[in-house]
């Protein structure tokens, strides 16, 4: 199973950005995926979810400006808006047991 990020970069506090986890090596469609993510020195947040029944479940500081969604391929994705500088992270796609590589965001003026 390989999960890998991608769409991560530096961006105006205010800008978007679009995560993509590509997955591959199994069949995704019907496993729970999510979104983690992680400062230096800090602990792993749980920032949202997508179950495979198509619920979604977000952490309360990214609620109304981030939406998670999926293809019907292997790709799950991560739409943040209205970003902030405390939103600054390694963004890690899981299906919980599973975990990417991990993309850097960076959000500064």
């Amino acid at each position: 199973v390989q999960l890998v990020e991608s769409g991560g970069g530096l961006v105006q506090p205010g800008g978007s950005l679009r995560l993509s986890c590509a997955a591959s090596g199994g069949t995704f469609s019907s496993r729970n995926m999510g979104w983690a993510r992680q400062v230096p020195g800090k602990g792993l947040e749980w920032v949202s979810r997508i179950y495979s029944d198509g619920t979604t479940y977000y952490a309360d500081s990214v609620k109304g400006r981030f939406t998670i969604s999926r293809d019907t391929g292997d790709t799950v994705y991560l739409q943040m808006n209205s970003l902030k500088p405390e939103d600054t992270a390694v963004y890690y796609c899981t299906t919980g047991i599973y975990w990417g590589q991990g993309t850097q965001v960076t959000v500064s003026s």
